[in-house]
């Protein structure tokens, strides 16, 4: 009998990927594709859904073919996907009716004024666990349905879907055949109770968003159907669905209450396993699902930073002072500190724990002396020191600190971004022999679900630790580090509120 295998979709912010992996853990095959990055106007971050849908299809064909692993192979395929992004299409045609309102985008700030206004902020924060903020789902497909004429009419009537990148991928890869979400994605959209994980009729409500519209809500691991032959070559099952977070944080193998992980990827994200019931953040984190498996529901507190390793992108494409991201370690390491430079990259905002929209990037400590090996430095420095942020706010909730932590994602890669963690948080940084966990754990879902891997306790198992990063700065260092970053956070905030004239 044949080997078989678990095909993994991970469609990320800037690239689609698929990985193929074996029952040990391990990519056997892999495939990736960047696609174009719109920004129509200033905090505005859009994707052509078409481009999305193409070169994930495109990446998985390519991932089977470098594992030399047929169709009739694959055990299950797992979704994973950039969440709160949002697509609305057409039911009949399948094509969507605008641009991908990505996460990352500010436009809908407008609608969260208004709601806010209204009083809806205490209402949202109980039900969903989430602050009103441009980031999530509702006030983009608000802003959707508002941009085309007879577009809510036609909403009501069932005849444009709405989805995250998961439930557009799965709803093409199945031929029309499943329009589905599961509750970690949906959890993100600011329209879930978190103790129903159901749609709540009063948020649809305050902003009109039809419920025809909206995709079924199933859990995490279980097999919901299949994709189409002509697809991949053969109707294999789609079983597991998460967003890309909570799937790196399953990926980690994090299923215990405390356990946790930081990934670094275009924004850089960290999780903490709070247990089978919502913890409320005292200190504006996001209270989130983090799965579901059966009937029992894991949720996690989260901080989610908006810009990081899109940082070391910006640098490449719009300062132009490297040739490829995988340069900026080499770059930042020909200089022993930053040379007093700090780097806010509030492009779009700050998320966790400011939820400051109207912040704007800023690199200060300018002098003559300065080289672009300082600006380098400090762009690194800077996913660290907004990981610290986060950190602080997440041992003010937990019941205990954390004490080491976990990483993951492409940035995971790069020694000295690790270091600078672990000197700047002052503990330990763990980097597992595979970072790809994003991709992973929408595999070990799938996995499960078909009983290709038989339990968490099997999975645990894959879990190994390539590399651990020690503090090495002095406390007095950890502190005026701290100082100087915080100063740097306060000058960057407000920013576009105070200066109109900059957007």
């Amino acid at each position: 009998m044949a080997e078989t295998y678990v095909l993994a979709l991970d469609q990320g912010t800037t690239s689609s990927r698929a990985m193929v992996f074996d029952r040990e853990g391990r990519v056997r095959g892999m495939a990736q594709q960047e696609f174009p990055q719109l920004t129509p106007q200033p905090a505005h971050v859009v994707h052509d859904p078409e481009a999305i849908w193409q070169s994930q299809l495109k990446v998985a064909r390519e991932a089977l073919a470098h594992a030399e692993v047929s169709p009739d192979q694959v055990a299950a395929i797992g979704v994973t996907n950039q969440r709160e992004t949002t697509v609305v299409w057409d039911r009949e045609t399948g094509r969507p009716i605008d641009h991908a309102i990505v996460w990352q985008s500010r436009i809908t700030e407008p609608i969260c004024v208004r709601l806010r206004a209204e009083g809806m902020e205490e209402t949202v924060r109980r039900k969903t666990g989430l602050p009103i903020d441009p980031y999530f789902s509702a006030t983009k497909i608000r802003h959707l349905l508002d941009q085309h004429p007879g577009a809510q009419a036609r909403a009501e009537r069932g005849e444009l879907l709405f989805g995250t990148i998961d439930t557009f991928l799965i709803w093409r890869l199945s031929g029309g055949a499943l329009h589905i979400t599961d509750v970690s994605n949906a959890s993100r959209t600011m329209l879930v109770d978190l103790q129903t994980c159901q749609w709540d009729d009063e948020l649809l409500s305050a902003l009109n968003i039809p419920r025809a519209m909206l995709p079924e809500i199933r859990s995490s691991s279980e097999v919901y159907g299949a994709c189409r032959e002509e697809q991949l070559g053969a109707a294999i099952p789609i079983g597991g669905v998460a967003g890309d977070q909570q799937a790196a944080t399953f990926g980690q193998a994090c299923f215990e209450r405390g356990e946790g992980k930081n990934t670094y990827g275009t924004g850089a994200f960290l999780l903490v396993n709070t247990g089978h019931h919502p913890v409320h953040s005292r200190h504006r984190l996001l209270t989130t699902v983090g799965w579901r498996i059966g009937d029992q529901t894991t949720y996690c507190l989260e901080g989610a930073v908006f810009v990081a390793g899109a940082v070391v992108q910006w640098l490449r494409d719009g300062l132009e002072i490297l040739e490829s991201a995988e340069e900026v370690e080499t770059l930042a390491r020909q200089v022993d500190d930053t040379g007093g430079v700090t780097f806010v990259p509030a492009f779009t905002g700050l998320g966790a724990p400011y939820w400051d929209p109207q912040a704007r990037g800023l690199i200060i400590g300018l002098g003559r002396h300065v080289r672009r090996s300082h600006v380098a430095r400090a762009a690194l420095e800077s996913i660290a020191w907004q990981t610290r942020d986060v950190v602080a706010a997440m041992n003010e909730d937990a019941p205990e600190p954390l004490v080491r932590l976990r990483v993951d994602g492409g940035a995971a890669r790069n020694n000295l971004l690790l270091q600078m963690q672990a000197d700047i948080l002052g503990i330990p940084v763990d980097r597992p022999a595979q970072t790809e966990t994003t991709a992973l754990g929408a595999a070990y879902l799938a996995g499960l679900a078909v009983g290709y891997w038989p339990s968490l306790d099997d999975i645990r198992h894959h879990w190994t630790l390539e590399r651990v990063f020690d503090p090495q700065w002095t406390e007095g260092e950890r502190r005026r580090g701290i100082q100087r970053w915080e100063a740097a956070v306060e000058r960057a905030r407000g920013w576009a509120g105070a200066t109109p004239e900059a957007e």
